[in-house]
């Protein structure tokens, strides 16, 4: 009778090269901000140029008109005079929440004025434009514009996925990101996508969160509808891509190679 035994390392050895390189695709990512942003106490960088947002076809405004005149405010603000058996205007609880919709061709329907277009104007402008189109009509007429509808969307590996609805237009891609619960650790900082559409057509910027010049970019400031789109990094990718099946085969291997190991005497002692 004589006894074989096989060499430990016979399966040791296969099995921390295969252990090696499990762990090198497992490296960590550097999920810092700012990387080459020096140590210095304070470090100044001027901001990306802020851009008043123009009005665009599909924005939902909210117009509140302030006058001398009761009637006339009752009028531009709740869209409808009603008076009751002394003659006198009553204040309708009926107002325009919905707000004024703006048409392909840039125009809301206003009060009395009808069609007016206020499409590529700032806030500032259509409050300015409004003012003088009201002035043969009222006395010291007072306008107001706000966005109901100033959205910007962030998909991709971000923790919450979503569109966001901001009450101000002036909004940052960091506060965006921040709004969407920060990107997940498997998040391809070095290649966030932001989409814009604009009159000559869609506008495609791409970030590199891990670099300080995108607090200096003229992207750094998001305009309505604004989407971004933070993408997954390749090692996931490729885990999404794995068939179930492979996945299975995978692990019945490695419970054989570990079965191997611990039972190596038993099976190849003769």
């Amino acid at each position: 009778m004589w006894k074989q035994r096989v060499n430990r390392n016979t399966l040791i050895i296969p099995l921390l090269l295969i252990g090696m390189v499990f762990m090198n695709s497992c490296a960590k990512r550097n999920l810092t901000y700012f990387q080459d942003i020096g140590d210095e106490q304070d470090y100044v960088l001027n901001n990306g140029p802020f851009e008043e947002p123009k009005i665009v076809p599909g924005d939902l405004l909210d117009i509140r008109v302030s006058t001398l005149s009761p009637e006339s405010n009752v009028l531009f603000n709740y869209g409808i005079v009603s008076t009751d058996e002394s003659g006198e205007a009553q204040l309708s609880r009926d107002p325009i929440v919905r707000g004024y919709m703006v048409d392909p061709d840039g125009n809301i329907e206003f009060p009395t004025l009808g069609s007016v277009k206020l499409g590529g104007l700032t806030r500032e402008e259509a409050k300015v434009y409004l003012k003088s189109e009201l002035a043969s009509l009222v006395i010291e007429p007072k306008i107001e514009i706000r966005f109901l509808n100033f959205k910007v969307t962030v998909i991709g590996e971000v923790n919450r996925p979503s569109s966001f609805v901001v009450p101000t237009e002036r909004i940052t891609i960091l506060e965006a990101l921040g709004m969407a619960g920060d990107m997940t650790a498997y998040a391809l900082r070095e290649n966030v996508l932001l989409i814009r559409e604009t009159p000559e057509g869609k506008v495609i910027h791409r970030f590199d969160i891990g670099k300080k010049e995108i607090l200096s970019s003229p992207y750094y400031y998001l305009k309505q509808n604004d989407v971004i789109y933070v993408e997954a990094d390749k090692k996931k990718l490729n885990q999404a891509n794995v068939n179930p099946t492979t996945i299975a085969a995978a692990t019945i291997a490695s419970s054989l190679i570990v079965a191997l190991i611990f039972n190596f005497n038993d099976i190849f002692v003769r």
